[in-house]
């Protein structure tokens, strides 16, 4: 099949990238003529295991191509797929920014031809669909299309499994035609048993910002556990073993930290609630998942301070992890972009090391960070490590040698990576969060 993938963010180059592995020949096609010049070059833009080496395989074999031309991408085309951003609103009133998702069914209308099905890739608040359907009748009255909602589900770092193995797939569709095509689209995955959940368009759209808001709730609720364990003196690492063990509850979600980040979950959150007031809803679960998280934020900078005596002023702090989570470069909402801007207003020097964030770092994070080339180099003369991000290679250092280089052994790890015994062994003032 012909596929046409509007928009190579992470969203958009992921599943072009994937659906033409299925053996669909795609072509993704992006404003920005650098992005498409770097990936025409085989330079990926973003930071996804295994994504340059697939990439790469399906533009050998003739499957993927990328192009800032429309005409030479839509005519053709019996699915276009549309996954451009949709941020917050600039107005700071937590709606989602659609402007890029109208423009481009703006746009594409003209060179619609013959039956073509438009999808909605991107998360969309609900109703989406049905402003696109009516923009492209508009701008092209005798166009023969359907509009379908088919929400993502890919974990960054995780994304190329998520899409080949997924737990299910969504579609929202209001006729066969439609849903015949998306059907065929993910044939392969079909021949695997792999669930797909056709549904209504507002249905799909939907259970995207529902899961989404589900899981925040999740980790708001460990982490406010969390909490509690701190003051009761319990394990919440042990507690959290306990429930998840129970089926109905699941182990997943359940890892204490600094906050959810990442482009999903905070934006998510905060469209969702607009959403159902519109409708006169609420969503109170919601809405208390994400000023815990705002201030489990504001509590791992208090964290840090205690363990500084007191005060971050005239201290140095080694910073081990600045993405969301690991395996991404994403800044985006990411716990460090909170944390270490309040430590740097008040005085304390700041060491920071990430795998493959601090790229992105530089352009979420104030002046004064000093970037280093290891981890070891940012814990050197250190009066504190803040372990932020659990990428792997954080969880076998050689914690003799942190020790010696430190100024003061002090290791806060906000991943509970490490063991606190081992470490109090090692001599390590240590702290977690929501163990003793």
């Amino acid at each position: 099949m012909k596929i046409t993938m509007i928009g190579t963010g992470y969203v958009g180059l992921v599943t072009g990238t994937c659906f033409a592995e299925f053996g669909h020949h795609v072509t993704c096609v992006d404003k920005i003529e650098d992005k498409i010049n770097q990936l025409q070059a085989g330079k990926i833009p973003i930071y996804e295991p295994g994504l340059d080496a697939l990439v790469a395989k399906n533009v050998s074999e003739g499957r993927l191509r990328f192009t800032t031309n429309l005409e030479d991408a839509v005519p053709e085309a019996e699915a276009v797929f549309i996954a451009v951003g949709t941020p917050s609103s600039r107005r700071g009133d937590g709606y989602a920014d659609l402007t890029y998702i109208y423009a481009a069914a703006k746009e594409i209308a003209s060179f619609l031809r013959g039956y073509t099905i438009i999808v909605d890739k991107s998360t969309v608040p609900v109703g989406t669909a049905r402003q696109v359907a009516r923009i492209i009748s508009e701008e092209n009255p005798q166009a023969d299309f359907d509009v379908a909602s088919n929400p993502e589900f890919l974990r960054e770092g995780a994304a190329i499994e998520d899409f080949m193995r997924p737990d299910r797939v969504v579609i929202g569709v209001e006729s066969d035609r439609s849903e015949q095509r998306l059907r065929e689209v993910y044939q392969p995955l079909f021949l695997r048993d792999t669930p797909i959940v056709s549904t209504s368009i507002e249905t799909a759209e939907l259970t995207k910002y529902a899961a989404n808001a589900f899981l925040a709730v999740k980790i708001s609720f460990i982490n406010e556990i969390a909490a509690v364990c701190e003051s009761v003196g319990a394990d919440v690492t042990a507690l959290a073993k306990g429930i998840g063990m129970d089926g109905r509850i699941g182990s997943k979600f359940l890892h204490p930290g600094p906050g959810y980040g990442g482009s999903c979950f905070p934006k998510d959150t905060l469209a969702l609630m607009r959403i159902v007031q519109e409708y006169g809803e609420s969503l109170r679960i919601v809405e208390a998942a994400v000023e815990v998280n705002s201030a489990q934020k504001a509590r791992m900078v208090k964290k840090i301070r205690d363990m500084l005596g007191g005060s971050e002023a005239g201290k140095t702090i080694g910073v081990l992890g600045l993405t969301f989570k690991p395996e991404t470069d994403d800044m985006r909402d990411a716990p460090a972009a909170t944390i270490l801007p309040a430590l740097l207003e008040k005085g304390a020097r700041i060491k920071a090391h990430d795998p493959k964030g601090m790229k992105e770092a530089k352009e979420y994070l104030p002046e004064g960070i000093e970037y280093m080339e290891n981890a070891y180099a940012a814990c050197e003369d250190s009066d504190a490590v803040v372990l932020m991000t659990e990428w792997n290679q954080y969880r076998a250092l050689d914690l003799a040698k942190i020790k010696k280089i430190m100024r003061e052994p002090v290791f806060i790890d906000l991943r509970n990576v490490y063991d606190p015994q081992t470490m109090k062994d090692l001599g390590f003032s240590y702290v977690g969060v929501g163990i003793k």
